[in-house]
């Protein structure tokens, strides 16, 4: 059980450190929110708005169920689902122009994450280290 719960905190801290919006929900979660900083309330202003739908959780429901729902947003709002779920760590994504290359960004990642949990979720049974 020890080796089960080590494994999963490391997970959870791995994906942390990349995923900055998943580092957001697990301090809010635990109540641990930081309270912004004078030079942080400046950058506040440049945000992006919150992104409309969460692409991991459509990717996996499946590549195409993600595809048509990414259709149906406008590019701006491509950019605040990249921007929000940190899809953009060159930021070079959000300087793109055409949709569909926005689309396939969003789609490589979202995908990515997805599978990435699926080995915690398909253990048949729970292990007893």
């Amino acid at each position: 059980m020890k080796k089960t719960l080590n494994e999963l905190i490391r997970a959870v801290v791995d994906e942390a450190e990349r995923n900055p919006v998943f580092a957001r929900r697990i301090e809010e979660a635990l109540g641990l929110e930081k309270k912004p900083k004078k030079h942080i309330l400046s950058r506040a202003a440049h945000r992006r708005t919150p992104a409309v739908l969460d692409p991991v959780d459509l990717a996996r429901q499946g590549e195409a169920a993600l595809r048509h729902r990414l259709g149906e947003l406008n590019l701006e709002q491509l950019k605040d689902v990249v921007a929000d779920y940190g899809m953009d760590p060159g930021k070079l994504v959000l300087k793109w122009k055409t949709p569909d290359r926005i689309i396939d960004r969003i789609v490589e990642v979202s995908i990515g994450r997805a599978k990435k949990g699926e080995g915690f979720l398909s253990s048949g049974s729970p292990r007893s280290d």
